[in-house]
């Protein structure tokens, strides 16, 4: 199993495997805007996922997702704040991302 001690590692390392789209979450989908993607829920598939706390500052805690579009054509990231800054996002989203609605 990778281990990484920081998010920037992680991101590197994905990049180096292909997961090369920076997509942002975006409510009830997952867009790359520059490159005009869009991927709803049903759409793609979480294949790893690395977790960060913030030991200094719980500000600092993040979520880096490896997410591949069911064809197996895209393959990106996706790098979240959970806790008190995480997104707002859809109750579809929360299921599929595997968190907690408010956390």
């Amino acid at each position: 199993m990778e281990n990484y001690d920081t998010s920037s590692e992680a991101l590197n390392a994905l990049k180096a495997q292909g997961y090369t789209i920076d997509f942002n979450l975006d409510f009830d989908k997952i867009i790359c805007p520059g490159k005009n993607i869009c991927l709803k829920p049903r759409e793609f598939e979480i294949t790893k996922v690395f977790r960060f706390e913030g030991y200094t500052n719980p500000a600092d805690e993040e979520v880096v997702y490896a997410v591949e579009s069911k064809d197996g054509k895209i393959k990106g990231v996706i790098s979240s704040a959970y806790g008190k800054d995480a997104d707002s996002i859809s109750n579809e989203m929360v299921q599929k991302l595997g968190m907690k609605k408010g956390t």
